[in-house]
């Protein structure tokens, strides 16, 4: 099993240099920075590591995501966020977890304890209730829907026949794939996980544009894509 390390950058100079030299190279076999147009420098400073960078096809997380799966050759890709948001410590649980046979595993911020230290009220309640929301419709067991910080199987894209939005639209690749993961009944669990203040570099969420989105797609995978589920269990 070959793991990438999926590193969306767009501007994120300040975290790259705080947060990337804490991640050991020996912990995955491919890091791949898809870089989406940045002009602080952020690009030229993952060459000089000797990243592997791409730059983005077009703009927003979710071509990010397809250009790294047209050009990742690992079997398994990590997300992760290089904006401090995501703990690097964390990637060996994700990728040992992983070898156990797991299809997808989360990294939850509301699990066993861990906490959001860059929630503020709204987002807080906001992901409380999307993931709420997604549990009622489609009977998963998820205590955080909505976090980056994850690993799965590239086999999924096309297993689960995952879609990617076009422009800064929020919600499509992602969402498809917690909620059809559940729906094929495949090994899924979550570990806890601390997400800390973003360092450096602008917010890219818009919290009610972005909430909407994730609020549509929770709600069109009621009609679309029916499989039958089998139950998991949330596993730390």
């Amino acid at each position: 099993m070959k793991v990438t390390l999926f590193v969306p950058v767009l501007n994120e100079i300040e975290g790259l240099k705080l947060i990337m030299p804490r991640v050991k190279r020996e912990w995955v076999d491919e890091i791949l920075v898809v870089d989406g147009g940045s002009t602080d420098g952020s690009r030229a400073w993952c060459e000089a590591q000797g990243y592997r960078v791409i730059g983005q096809t077009g703009k927003g997380l979710e071509l990010a995501y397809w250009d790294c799966f047209h050009n990742m050759t690992g079997d398994v890709v990590v997300a992760f966020s290089p904006d401090n948001n995501s703990l690097p410590e964390l990637i060996p649980q994700l990728v040992q977890k992983m070898r156990e046979g797991y299809d997808l595993v989360i990294v939850s911020r509301y699990l066993d304890g861990a906490r959001s230290y860059d929630d503020d009220f709204v987002t807080a309640i906001g992901n409380w209730g999307l993931t709420r929301l997604c549990n009622i419709m489609h009977g998963a067991h998820y205590t955080d829907f909505n976090v980056m910080y994850r690993a799965f199987r590239k086999a999924l894209v096309n297993q689960l026949h995952l879609q990617v939005a076009t422009g800064r639209q929020f919600g499509c690749l992602q969402q498809q794939l917690m909620i059809r993961a559940h729906k094929h009944g495949l090994k899924i669990c979550e570990i806890p996980g601390d997400e800390f203040k973003r360092v450096g570099g602008v917010r890219h969420v818009r919290i009610l544009f972005d909430g909407f989105s994730v609020l549509y797609h929770i709600v069109r995978e009621l009609f679309v894509h029916r499989v039958s589920a089998r139950p998991w269990r949330v596993t730390a």
